[in-house]
């Protein structure tokens, strides 16, 4: 596995939902990182784990539901960022499932296809689809990792490992960025 991929698959599962086994999950992360993953991706997710590590599960998951259950801006959704909660954010989805299906991979947990944590353990699984699924995705990434650092959330560092894992963003991209960061997700009327 190449360090990209043991970040993204770190990532997946520092970004699901913190259960019972998050000691082991952390502690199975950390030992993955070192010696595999160097410089700033593994500096980044070994302190994420470390913040995390005294954190009692329960009061951990309660942070979590606040930080993206309860923000729009802040959601594991990626295209709900690009698409809203519009027919095309469906279409998108849709493409999703197939993607995974062409490249023999089903998420698991009853998740959307679009959920982060899956769209990493897919990019982890299928380096090249993967990458150039997050390299379509990176403005709703980039749009995450500022909600999470004006939140003040260490999940932050999580996003921005995985950030590090792609090439730099274009101006297109950044153009992107901004325009979604002040417009917000699309919505539709449907029937109105």
């Amino acid at each position: 596995m190449t360090a990209a991929s043991t970040v993204r698959q770190a990532a997946s599962l520092l970004l699901s939902y913190p259960e019972r086994d998050w000691p082991a999950r952390c502690a199975l992360v950390e030992d993955a990182l070192h010696p595999a993953v160097p410089g700033e991706p593994a500096r980044l997710l070994a302190d994420f784990c470390r913040a995390t590590a005294a954190v009692p599960v329960l009061d951990l998951a309660a942070r979590y539901v606040t930080t993206f259950d309860r923000s729009r801006r802040r959601t594991l959704h990626l295209t709900y960022y690009t698409d809203g909660d519009t027919r095309r954010r469906g279409a998108s989805l849709v493409r999703l499932k197939s993607l995974y299906r062409a490249h023999g991979w089903e998420p698991a947990g009853g998740e959307l296809p679009d959920f982060l944590p899956a769209v990493l353990e897919f990019a982890a699984r299928c380096p090249e689809p993967g990458r150039a699924l997050l390299v379509e995705h990176r403005p709703a990434l980039e749009l995450l990792h500022a909600a999470l650092t004006k939140h003040t959330s260490p999940y932050a560092d999580v996003v921005r490992a995985v950030l590090l894992t792609l090439p730099d963003p274009t101006s297109g991209d950044l153009s992107r960025v901004r325009h979604l960061a002040q417009a917000g997700p699309p919505s539709e009327s449907v029937g109105l």
